[in-house]
C-alpha cells in the first residue's frame, strides 16, 4: 500500500514538472525601488505557479543597472550574449536599452508609462518585432482631481523628475494639459541624478504649492530626500507611485506594481508557451489603488479630507 501511494505521489510530481519546459528568463531594471522589486517579484510569482521553478526548470537572472543609462546598456549586452528565451525589461530607461541591442530575443517591458513615445513600439495594439509589455500610464487627470480635493486652495503643481527619463517627461506633457483643466498652473524642477533630488525639491520651496512626484525612477530611488524637504518647508507631496506613500509621501493614486509584475508575467507565460512577442497587444496595467498617509500628512500640514480617507484602499497612520 505504501508502495503505491509513493508511486502515486511520484508520478503527480513528474506530471507537474512536465508541465512546464525549461526556460530561461533574465530581468534587468534601472534602479531598485520597491515599485520595480515589486514588478520583478510579480513576474517570478506567476512563473512559479505555473510550474517554473528557479533552480528546477527555470534560470532567473536579475541584473539593476543603479540608476546608471550606461550600466543598463551593459547589462542588455550581457544577457544578449547570454541568450535567455525573454528578457524583462523593467522601467523605460532598461527597456530602451534592451529593446535597442536586439532583433531576435522576446523582450516584455513593465512600468513603461509611454511605450510608442519612448519608441520601444510603433503602436500599442500591433507593436511587431519582437517587443510587447505592459504600459503603467499613470490616471494624471485622477491626480490632479485629488490634489484639488484635498487641497482646494492650491493654486501651482510642483513636478519634481528627471529631463532623461522619457515617462517622465510624457507624465509632464499629460499633467499639464490636466493642470490647465483645473485652473492649477505647473513649474519644474529637474535632478538628473538621485544625489540631485533634494536641491531639486528645495528649488520649488515657495513656487509651488505642493510638489507632486511621477513614475520616476531617479527621484523615486532618493524620495526620502524629497520628503525631507516637504516636511521641513510644510509643501505637500504626492505621488503616482502608491509603494512611495510608506516611505513618506502624503497621498497617491496608481498601481500595485506587485499585479503590475503578475500582468507582466502572464505575457512573459504567453510567450515561453510559444506565442510572438509582437503579436501579443501591449496593454496597460489595471487597478487603481487609492492609498494615503495621516502622518505624512500632519508633518506637511495638512488635514485630509474624511471622504478621502474613507474610499482609500489603505490608510498609513
Amino acid at each position: 500500500m505504501r508502495k503505491s501511494v509513493l508511486a502515486l505521489l511520484a508520478a503527480l510530481s513528474l506530471s507537474t514538472s512536465a508541465l512546464a519546459a525549461e526556460a530561461t528568463v533574465a530581468v534587468t531594471a534601472i534602479v531598485e525601488h520597491p515599485a520595480l522589486d515589486a514588478v520583478r517579484d510579480g513576474v517570478k510569482e506567476v512563473l512559479e505557479e505555473n510550474g517554473y521553478k528557479d533552480g528546477d526548470n527555470l534560470t532567473f537572472s536579475y541584473e539593476s543597472a543603479q540608476g546608471n543609462p550606461g550600466t543598463a546598456a551593459q547589462i542588455a549586452r550581457q544577457f544578449i550574449g547570454e541568450g535567455p528565451d525573454v528578457i524583462v525589461a523593467i522601467s523605460t530607461p532598461s527597456a530602451q536599452a534592451v529593446v535597442s541591442a536586439t532583433r531576435d530575443i522576446p523582450v516584455v517591458f513593465s512600468a513603461v508609462t509611454d511605450p510608442v513615445g519612448a519608441q520601444l513600439v510603433s503602436s500599442m495594439e500591433a507593436p511587431g518585432g519582437n517587443v510587447t509589455g505592459i504600459s503603467d500610464m499613470s490616471p494624471v487627470a485622477e491626480h490632479v482631481a485629488l490634489i484639488r480635493e484635498i487641497l482646494p486652495q492650491a493654486k501651482t503643481i510642483g513636478f519634481l523628475y528627471n529631463p532623461g527619463e522619457t515617462n517622465s517627461v510624457s507624465s509632464l506633457a499629460a499633467l499639464k494639459q490636466a493642470a490647465e483643466g483645473a485652473g492649477l498652473s505647473v513649474v519644474e524642477s529637474t535632478a538628473s541624478r538621485s544625489s540631485e533630488v533634494q536641491n531639486a525639491a528645495r528649488a520649488l520651496v515657495g513656487r509651488a504649492d505642493i510638489i507632486y512626484v511621477p513614475t520616476d525612477n531617479t527621484i523615486v530611488s532618493a524620495l526620502e530626500s524629497a520628503v525631507g524637504v516637504a516636511e521641513e518647508s510644510k509643501v505637500p507631496l504626492f505621488t503616482a507611485d502608491t509603494d512611495s506613500v510608506n516611505r513618506g509621501a502624503l497621498a497617491a493614486l496608481g498601481f500595485n506594481y506587485h499585479e503590475v509584475g503578475r500582468e507582466t508575467g502572464a505575457v512573459v507565460l504567453r510567450i515561453l508557451k510559444g506565442e510572438e512577442a509582437g503579436a501579443i497587444p501591449v496593454a496597460v496595467a489595471s487597478g487603481s489603488n487609492l492609498v494615503v498617509n495621516k502622518a505624512a500628512a500632519a508633518k506637511m500640514g495638512v488635514t485630509l479630507p474624511e471622504a478621502v480617507v474613507a474610499r482609500a484602499n489603505q490608510v498609513i497612520e
